[in-house]
């Protein structure tokens, strides 16, 4: 590249010629394919029950899989730490978007690994719709509690399906109670259907509101403070104290309106700051008071047999769907019967029967 510069014109001054440009990747740099080491199933279990986390993480995945290879290795995993499983106070918390579920369960959980305790966080994202993605971000809000050593957090997409994720997360769990750990967290997506699968696989479900949002009772009407065990206004702190108080009130004369629980548990109502850590004691105390109770009065394990039940029937009933919709004579008479409903030349309740005859025939 020739240089004005250097011209006779400008004889006093001297400039270099300099180098070329460099490329931005090393052309001696050698391609290596990325081999990731497989496990067997007992080597999975070993290093789950030795609290491997990284292990435990891979198993994890292996459940989300729908991979039918990867799910035949999962399943194998589970049934050599289910022995190991159900040492742990399972506890459930949802609330509205925009309640501070993630920022609470940040103050939380510091709470209880600072008692001595080792936290498991399984939080079940909302995916979107249109594009099935997820931005997995309930993690960042967890600054404080990220960065422990003796919590595991795990946010998991929904994909769309609240009751596929919420079998994987209860599966996920007993992984999570064999690697030793001894306090589970499951965050809800908060949209309604989730609440029942999530209330069906914990022990404690812990509901969190806010005070000041126009009306206070909205929860009421949605059926979810029938599964609370305990319920919680959040952002009591500066000007909201007393909104809070308020909400509190409100809430504490509408569980009067309830049927008594089946646990025999009277829900309690507290106020609390997740951004703040205040109230967050009083809240734990309260946890505990309600896993004393129910273990002395014998619910505890009958819960927890009711909630094994539940999931057998649901698995049942997920496995017979997936084998029906992957039927490939199914299939293909599924897309003639849908023309002919389409056309308004049958009937959506004959069609649907003379498919579901088919099947049973075929059986």
């Amino acid at each position: 590249m020739e240089h004005v510069e250097n011209s006779k014109e400008f004889a006093g001054l001297n400039v270099n010629s300099g180098v070329e440009q460099q490329p931005t990747i090393n052309p001696y740099l050698k391609k290596r394919g990325i081999v990731r080491r497989k496990f067997t199933a007992e080597e999975y279990a070993e290093g789950i029950l030795k609290g491997d986390i990284s292990i435990l993480s891979q198993a994890v995945t292996l459940i989300e899989s729908n991979l039918p290879a990867h799910q035949e290795i999962a399943q194998e995993v589970i049934k050599l730490c289910l022995p190991y499983s159900g040492n742990s106070i399972r506890i459930g918390i949802t609330g509205v978007p925009g309640s501070g579920k993630s920022t609470s369960i940040d103050s939380f959980g510091l709470h209880v690994v600072n008692g001595g305790h080792k936290l498991a966080v399984l939080a079940i994202d909302p995916s979107s719709e249109i594009t099935k993605g997820s931005i997995l971000g309930d993690k960042t809000r967890m600054e404080r509690l990220s960065v422990r050593k003796e919590a595991f957090i795990r946010p998991s997409p929904s994909a769309g399906s609240l009751g596929g994720v919420a079998r994987k997360t209860r599966e996920s769990i007993i992984l999570c109670e064999a690697a030793g750990f001894d306090t589970i967290f499951v965050e809800t997506v908060g949209v309604g259907q989730s609440e029942t699968a999530v209330h069906s696989m914990v022990d404690f479900f812990l509901l969190i509101q806010l005070a000041g949002t126009g009306d206070e009772l909205q929860g009421i009407k949605r059926g979810i403070m029938e599964m609370a065990d305990g319920i919680v206004i959040n952002k009591a702190d500066g000007d909201n104290i007393e909104k809070a108080k308020l909400a509190q009130a409100h809430f504490k004369n509408a569980l009067h309106l309830f049927p008594p629980t089946a646990s025999g548990w009277s829900p309690q109502v507290l106020t609390y700051s997740g951004y703040y850590d205040i109230g967050i004691k009083e809240v734990w105390d309260m946890i505990y008071s309600y896993i004393d109770f129910v273990k002395k009065n014998g619910y505890f394990n009958r819960k927890r047999n009711e909630q094994a039940q539940y999931w057998m029937l649901e698995t049942i009933n997920d496995k017979l769907k997936s084998h029906f919709f992957n039927n490939p004579e199914i299939a293909q008479m599924l897309a003639e019967k849908e023309n002919l409903v389409l056309n308004s030349q049958q009937s959506p309740f004959v069609a649907a029967g003379e498919i579901l005859d088919f099947y049973f025939k075929k059986l």
